[in-house]
C-alpha cells in the first residue's frame, strides 16, 4: 500500500495510533519482535563437549542474552569501570560511558540516584519507569509518591539535610526499559559491579531492597513475599527486603506488612 502524504490522512493514522496506546517511541530503530531473545550463552565447556560428537562444533556461534551488545564480557567491563570510580560524579560518567547494555539505546535519560549521599539509609529499587525516565530522577511517578509517604511515617525524607532522617535512592539497572518490563537477569548481571561501588561510596548503614529485582541481584534470590522482613547481610552492611510502592499500589492489603518493616528499619536504626 502507499504510504499517504497528504496531513490529515497522516494525522488520523496518528491519532488512531495513540487511541491504540502507542503512545510513545522506547527506540530511535525498529525491534524486530520475531528474533529469537534471551537464549542461553554458549560457554567455553559446552563447546569442547560438543567437539567430539559434532564435526565443526569449535566454530559454532554464541548468543548473546537478552540485553547486552555482542563484545567482550561485560559484567568483566563494568567491574572495571566501577572499581576505576572515586566518587559518585565518577562513578555517574562511568555508567554513562558503559554501552554494553541495549537499553541505554531506548531509554531518554540516565536515572543515577536522589537524595542525601550522607544518609543512613540506602533504598535500591528495580529500574525506572516512563516519569523517572522522563526527569531522570528514580521514584518519582506514583510509586515514588508512595515511597515518600512510606518512608515519611518513620520520620525519613530523601529532602531531609540531616543524615539521621535522609534517604538516599537508586536502582538496580540505571536505564528503563521498553515497555516497563523487568530486567533480564544478564542487564542485572552486567550492572552490579556499578550498584555494589554506589553502595561502597554512599556506605549506608541499612540497604532497603525494594522488590524482587534489587533482592535478585544482592542476594540471588526471588520471592519478595517470602523474604519481605527478613534481615540479611550483604554488600558487607544489613539488608531488608520490603514490597516495592507499585506492588502495594496494587495490593492495598499488603501495606500492614509494608508497616511493619518500616517500624523494624526504625527500630534498627534506634
Amino acid at each position: 500500500m502507499d504510504c499517504p502524504d497528504d496531513f490529515h490522512t497522516l494525522r488520523a493514522m496518528l491519532e488512531w495510533q495513540h487511541d491504540l496506546g502507542v503512545t510513545e517511541a522506547v527506540g530511535d530503530v525498529a525491534i524486530n519482535r520475531y528474533e529469537v531473545v534471551g537464549v542461553r550463552q554458549i560457554g567455553a565447556a559446552d563447546v569442547a563437549r560438543a567437539a567430539d560428537r559434532v564435526p565443526g562444533a569449535q566454530a559454532l556461534p554464541q548468543a548473546v542474552p537478552q540485553g547486552v551488545a555482542a563484545g567482550p564480557d561485560p559484567v568483566a567491563q563494568a567491574t572495571a569501570l566501577a572499581a576505576g570510580a572515586g566518587d559518585l560524579a565518577a562513578l555517574r560518567a562511568a555508567i554513562a560511558g558503559f554501552d554494553r547494555c541495549d537499553l541505554k539505546q531506548g531509554a531518554r535519560s540516565l536515572v543515577f540516584a536522589d537524595g542525601n549521599p550522607l544518609a543512613r539509609v540506602m533504598v535500591l529499587g528495580e529500574a525506572p519507569g516512563r516519569e523517572e525516565d522522563q526527569q531522570g530522577l528514580p521514584f518519582i511517578g506514583p510509586a515514588g509518591q508512595m515511597l515518600d509517604r512510606m518512608f515519611a511515617a518513620i520520620g525519613l525524607s530523601r529532602r531531609a539535610d540531616e543524615p539521621e532522617r535522609a534517604l538516599y535512592i537508586t536502582n538496580i539497572v540505571p536505564w528503563r526499559p521498553p515497555q516497563n518490563r523487568d530486567p533480564s537477569p544478564a542487564e542485572i548481571a552486567m550492572f552490579m559491579p556499578f550498584v555494589a561501588r554506589h553502595v561502597a561510596l554512599i556506605d549506608p548503614a541499612v540497604l532497603v531492597l525494594m522488590g524482587n529485582i534489587p533482592c535478585f541481584g544482592v542476594l540471588g534470590q526471588r520471592g519478595i513475599t517470602r523474604l519481605r522482613g527478613q534481615w540479611a547481610e550483604a554488600l558487607g552492611r544489613p539488608v531488608l527486603p520490603m514490597f516495592h510502592p507499585a506492588y502495594l499500589l496494587r495490593n492495598p492489603a499488603a501495606k500492614r506488612e509494608a508497616w511493619a518493616d518500616l517500624l523494624a528499619l526504625k527500630a534498627r536504626l534506634g
